[in-house]
């Protein structure tokens, strides 16, 4: 036995021994029906109480919606706590909570782009209003209506999704979703879902700091510019024209407000020194983005950037590293003075396809979609200019999908080819990109916009309200509309292609834990696989895994499952399939194409585990308290296993 199997066999035992002194263990929450790991939970209805036995004393009273695990039922009440690794605290009635059986949650999306999502009381009202002839009328009734206080109970509408948008990171509300329908929508006949969600903020009052933070912020919005350039080889021609359309809109805004509102930083990147000496480095800050007076010294810091001389490993560059360190690195809070950017932008400038993370030499192991959704959770957006130049009309292909994926924000693209890696076209591009983000700041301040109409793109108009609308929300502190039950639509009523409701996953850290636990434990065993024989071996080998994490008390695993994902039940209940349900082992011995596919996804979202376990921003406790194993995370479905 190795040194290290020693160890964790001797603190296994000693575990257990520790357990065997300290008395009965913990009481369980109770388990739902069919399942062997997902407790039951309930969340509490306005006013419910905790009382210290089934009709005795009143002990204390919960806020609405405070989510609880089970741990008894009996004759019309219910033993709850908050923690599914503490004693029960009380009983409530059972009239006053409501199931939780999915533990998934909804977040409005930035509805720039749509109208505003109305909260109907039951789902017929729903219904009938996604399949009204007059739709679009019949909306702009009832949103006037919402907005004026004017509804009437014949109207079917008991609340409306707040004007600005609510980031649910920034600015954390539980809107509980606790059932759903799969369905088609009325338009495309496109999949849909009906959900059915309750909703109030998680503390009634807006936190005093960040009600600072929205009076101290009226008015003062502003934006920060990162380029990420690639300073490879060939690239100085296009660092050197970058430099001349930035200091010519520089040059025209400066001592004038919006100069004085839009600040930039420059990130270079080129690909892993340790494989081509004489590259110097992988990513270098160049000047970091702060506001200044005026900004000589960014002209300045690109007038010094040179591109290197020596040859990359290959065509393709690490621009993700590059993208990933500006997303990271960057300051976008300004934590000395604690006023934070507003509008946050990372253009990429390059001439070449991102590593992919099985390359030898990228240094991530994470994904596009992976940098693109930790980026919009931080409400940075992403662009980039895709210099498609001859010498790599082979590579053009794989790059373009890969910074399609990388250059998304609420719903937009923001990938801008330039064919031939025309000089011209480039810089032409530059300053029409350059130019709109300035009158983002325009738009704002309620100033006229300076590009033309002819010159205007519409995703870039709409990324503008969108930003201009998340600002609005952090300033003058918007939550989510406090109600109770209602009904509403996954995808705009009146616009299908749009999403209006994203769901989530509400998991705890053990949970999030319990995923990086076991993605690490597959992807270790999956490289060691070779040939057949070893393949179909697999499946034994992770049923002995599993095995022994269902012996760590935090580790909710099943060890009966039929497919990857099967160990992490909650998976299963999801209006969502992931990757990992998908694997059972006719999949998994369909070829080694198939498993290596398999295997690079489980590594790359292992890795965005590992980073958000380690990023405290992420989380948040539900009740005063709360153990760090019991901090919660509104995590995407598409980033789940």
């Amino acid at each position: 036995m190795s040194p290290l199997r020693l160890r964790l066999a001797l603190s296994a035992v000693v575990f257990s021994l520790v357990l065997a002194e300290t008395g009965p263990a913990l009481a369980r929450p109770l388990l739902i029906e069919g399942t062997s790991t997902v407790y039951q939970r309930v969340l509490t209805r306005p006013g419910a109480a905790l009382h210290e036995a089934p009709g005795g004393a009143v002990s204390s009273r919960y806020p609405a919606f405070q989510p609880l695990y089970v741990f008894a039922r009996q004759d019309g009440w219910i033993e709850v706590g908050p923690s599914s690794a503490a004693e029960p605290a009380g009983w409530v009635e059972a009239e006053t909570v409501v199931d939780w059986k999915q533990n998934i949650v909804a977040a409005f999306t930035n509805p720039a782009d749509r109208a505003r999502s109305l909260m109907f009381r039951t789902e017929e009202g729903l219904r009938g209003f996604m399949e009204d002839e007059a739709l679009v009328d019949t909306q702009a009734r009832l949103i006037e209506k919402a907005e004026t206080g004017m509804l009437t109970p014949e109207d079917g509408v008991v609340s409306i999704e707040p004007e600005n948008f609510v980031n649910i990171r920034d600015r954390f509300y539980i809107l509980p979703i606790l059932d759903f329908v799969e369905d088609l929508h009325p338009m495309t006949y496109d999949p849909n879902l009906l959900l059915k969600v309750a909703s109030v903020p998680l503390r009634d009052e807006l936190p005093a700091a960040a009600a600072a933070e929205a009076s101290s912020s009226a008015g003062s919005f502003d934006a920060g510019v990162v380029f990420v350039f690639d300073t490879t080889k060939s690239m100085q021609p296009y660092i050197e024209l970058t430099r001349k359309a930035l200091a010519r809109i520089i040059f025209d805004i400066n001592g004038t407000d919006i100069g004085e509102r839009i600040n930039f930083g420059i990130e270079a990147f080129r690909d892993n020194p340790e494989a081509a000496p004489g590259l110097d480095y992988r990513t270098r800050q160049v000047i970091p983005l702060e506001r200044r007076i005026n900004q000589l010294p960014v002209l300045e810091a690109i007038d010094n950037t040179r591109a290197a001389t020596v040859s990359s490993p290959g065509f393709n560059e690490d621009s993700l590293a590059g993208v990933e360190d500006a997303i990271r690195q960057t300051d976008w809070d300004q934590t000395g003075s604690g006023d934070r950017f507003d509008a946050r932008y990372i253009i990429l400038v390059t001439d070449a396809g991102p590593k992919d993370p099985r390359d030898p030499n990228a240094r991530s192991e994470i994904g596009p979609v992976e940098i693109q959704r930790d980026a919009e959770d931080r409400n940075i957006v992403i662009m980039t200019l895709h210099l498609k130049t001859d010498a790599g009309a082979a590579n053009h292909d794989y790059a373009a999908e890969r910074y399609r994926q990388l250059s998304r924000f609420a719903g937009r693209q923001f990938y801008y080819p330039i064919e031939g890696g025309s000089q011209q076209a480039f810089e032409d591009t530059v300053t029409l990109l350059v130019t709109a983000l300035t009158d983002h700041v325009r738009m704002a301040l309620g100033q006229a916009q300076v590009l033309p109409p002819e010159d205007r793109d519409r995703n870039l108009e709409d990324l503008g309200h969108a930003l201009q609308l998340a600002w609005l929300g952090a300033r003058e502190g918007t939550r989510a509309p406090d109600v109770f039950e209602s009904w509403v639509t996954e995808r705009a009523a009146e616009k299908p292609q749009a999403l209006a409701i994203e769901p989530r996953l509400l998991v705890t850290k053990n949970e999030m834990a319990t995923m990086a636990e076991l993605l690490d434990n597959l992807t270790r065993i999956a490289e060691t696989t070779r040939g057949e024989d070893e393949a179909r071996d697999f499946f034994r080998q992770v049923r002995g895994v599993i095995a022994q994490m269902a012996q760590n008390p935090d580790r909710l695993v099943a060890t009966d499952a039929d497919s990857l994902g099967g160990a992490l039940e909650y998976l299963e209940r999801l209006p969502y399939r992931s990757q990992l349900l998908q694997t059972d082992e006719t999949r998994w011995m369909s070829g080694p194409m198939v498993r290596r596919e398999i295997i690079d996804g489980m590594r790359q979202k292992l890795t965005q585990y590992r980073k958000w376990l380690y990023d405290p921003s992420v989380w948040t406790a539900l009740y005063e308290g709360a153990p760090d194993g019991e901090q919660v995370f509104a995590m995407p479905f598409d980033i789940l296993p």
